[in-house]
C-alpha cells in the first residue's frame, strides 16, 4: 500500500470515528470513555490541535473542541453530558493517574 492510500484510509477511520462519536453515540459520556479506555473526545480535538499546531497551524483548544464536537463545547454539555456520579468520579482520577503516568 501506497503512503497516500494509507493517509486517506487513516483519515476515513478518524473521519468514522469522529461520526459514531459524535452522532451516533452521543450518550456514551466522556467520563466512561476516560475510564474505560483512557482517552475520550477532549482527548481526540487535543491530538488534532497539537497536529494542527505542530504543523504551523494556530488553533487554540476550545477551537480544535468546536471542529471535533462540530458545535461549541457549551452546546455539547448543554445536549449530552451528565451529571458524573462519585464512583465514576474516582474511577476517572484513577484512570488520569494511570495516563499521566504512562506517558512519563
Amino acid at each position: 500500500m501506497d503512503d497516500q492510500t494509507r493517509l486517506e484510509l487513516e483519515a476515513a477511520a478518524f473521519r468514522g470515528l469522529r461520526q459514531h462519536l459524535m452522532e451516533e453515540r452521543t450518550d456514551v459520556q466522556n467520563i466512561d470513555m476516560m475510564n474505560l479506555a483512557g482517552f475520550c473526545r477532549n482527548c481526540l480535538s487535543r491530538w488534532y490541535q497539537e497536529a494542527a499546531n505542530a504543523r504551523g497551524i494556530e488553533m487554540d483548544k476550545e477551537e480544535a473542541r468546536e471542529i471535533f464536537y462540530g458545535m461549541p463545547m457549551s452546546e455539547w454539555k448543554a445536549k449530552y453530558q451528565t451529571e458524573a456520579g462519585a464512583d465514576k468520579q474516582t474511577a476517572f482520577e484513577t484512570a488520569f493517574a494511570q495516563n499521566v503516568g504512562s506517558k512519563e
